[in-house]
């Protein structure tokens, strides 16, 4: 099923899965689909790495998995980042035989070693799969703290207007930890003409080093609240981990009470994170379990 028609009938609730790379076989990362898929979720996403990570064909697997095994939707991740529209057309091709009708187009990071070939931007990716391929429902992704690489708060939201404009059906936000921040987005994107539904992405804090390179990696901003829940989970590292999941659970819970269009779960392949989300949200009463 389209994940746009979902989005048009309720306020959806997901995951997101990676694909194993080193030390996660195929077979576990099934597994912890499977953990995921028990809670009910309108789908779960499955990361794509491009550029020589070793795991960017397994999505397409997992993805099918998700799909025929669990009985659940799935949503395949693209990065466009240094392909070209044969690489493009090749894993269209595999997703459409595997039955999975949903894209999530992104432009991937920049690296040395990877020029940009046939797509420059992420709207450039979803202008050509809505013209070459045209029955996926194509997401996006949208920055509530502005996208690393914008110079501008403008110029962020004419990105953004742009892969409306080129065809996306709906958008997932990155990560942020203050959900003023993305409540003055949201306001922001309606001035900006920007009307697609708008699916809020949630990633618990486990530690001191995780929260400070998701500052510095993408941008988000650390609220003073956070830093008393580290600070008073002290040095024990179990004490951290369950101090940013209680966090991310509550805003989990505001998040949905203010009307969010979706609730997305970065899990990190960690059932534990994914019970207590769904947990959560089903004593708030916008999940039932």
């Amino acid at each position: 099923m389209k994940i746009s028609d979902k989005l048009a009938a309720k306020q959806t609730f997901s995951f997101e899965i990676f694909p194993p790379k080193g030390e996660l076989p195929l077979e576990k990362a099934y597994e912890v689909a499977g953990s995921l898929a028990a809670h009910k979720p309108d789908w779960i996403s499955v990361t794509y790495s491009a550029g020589g990570s070793g795991n960017s064909e397994n999505t397409v697997d997992i993805a099918e998995a998700i799909e025929k095994r669990l009985g659940t939707t799935s949503l395949a991740h693209l990065t466009c980042m240094g392909a070209t529209a044969a690489d493009v057309d090749r894993y269209a091709g595999r997703l459409e035989a595997a039955g999975v009708q949903n894209i999530l187009a992104l432009r991937g990071d920049r690296r040395p070693d990877r020029d940009v070939v046939d797509f420059e931007h992420a709207s450039d990716l979803i202008a050509y799969l809505r013209q070459a391929h045209p029955d996926f429902c194509i997401g996006a992704a949208c920055y509530p703290e502005g996208h690393v690489e914008s110079p501008t708060e403008e110029s962020d939201f004419e990105a953004l207007y742009k892969k409306q404009e080129e065809g996306a059906d709906y958008l997932v936000s990155q990560l942020f930890f203050s959900n003023e921040d993305f409540y003055r987005f949201r306001e922001k994107c309606l001035r900006h003409r920007i009307k697609l539904p708008i699916v809020v992405g949630i990633m618990p804090f486990t530690s001191v080093k995780q929260i400070q390179r998701m500052a510095f990696n993408c941008g988000a901003s650390i609220p003073a609240k956070v830093v008393k829940r580290l600070v008073q989970a002290g040095d024990d590292p179990q004490s951290q981990a369950q101090a940013g999941i209680e966090y991310a659970c509550e805003q989990l819970c505001d998040l949905a009470a203010n009307g969010v269009d979706g609730l997305h779960v970065y899990s990190m392949n960690k059932p534990s994170i994914a019970d207590a989300a769904a947990s959560a949200l089903a004593s708030c009463g916008y999940l039932d379990e």
